[in-house]
């Protein structure tokens, strides 16, 4: 694929750009496969997910850092930045998908449960599967609605700040 040209002088978001993006899914895809695994294996993608969200915090406030020089005011725009990144991320990538995640798996287990004489493998299985293919159809809806949320809450506060893409 070739790039446009006004992607070209554009740098590359190593958060948000390259499939490191996807590390930021690790608990909804945990979530999804809860019937499956052991609960601290879920755990664990949680703190993949976080891991994921510091990260791209810090890295926005190296950013911010960097774009403000010595400037009056750089120590706020660089919390400012870390903290509209971080609330950010752990809602539209971590608390909200995880949440919704666990609650259409549990929904779908019990309704299986109900409905359905499977095997109880067969149902968690089917269970597993609907938790994954729900994934794709979450992500825009969150994002749009955290947007949404933190222009409407904590912008307001510091005064805008960087919108996620």
């Amino acid at each position: 694929m070739k790039p446009k040209p006004e992607d070209e002088g554009k740098k590359v978001d190593i958060y948000r750009d390259t499939w490191v993006r996807f590390l930021g899914y690790a608990n909804e895809v945990g979530e999804a496969f809860r019937a499956l695994v052991p609960v601290s294996m879920v755990w664990a993608s949680y703190a993949v997910a976080m891991t994921y969200v510091s990260a791209d915090a810090v890295d926005k406030g190296k950013k911010a850092a960097a774009a403000h020089g010595d400037n009056p005011g750089k120590t706020t725009r660089i919390a400012v930045a870390v903290v509209d990144t971080f609330v950010w991320q752990a809602l539209a990538s971590v608390a909200i998908p995880g949440f919704t995640i666990n609650r259409v798996c549990a929904a779908s287990l019990y309704l299986l449960n109900k409905t359905t004489r499977w095997p109880l493998p067969v149902r968690k299985w089917t269970t597993t599967a609907i938790g994954l293919s729900t994934i794709p159809f979450i992500i825009t809806p969150i994002d749009r609605s955290v947007d949404f949320l933190l222009d409407s809450s904590l912008r307001k506060v510091y005064g805008g700040g960087e919108k996620h893409e």
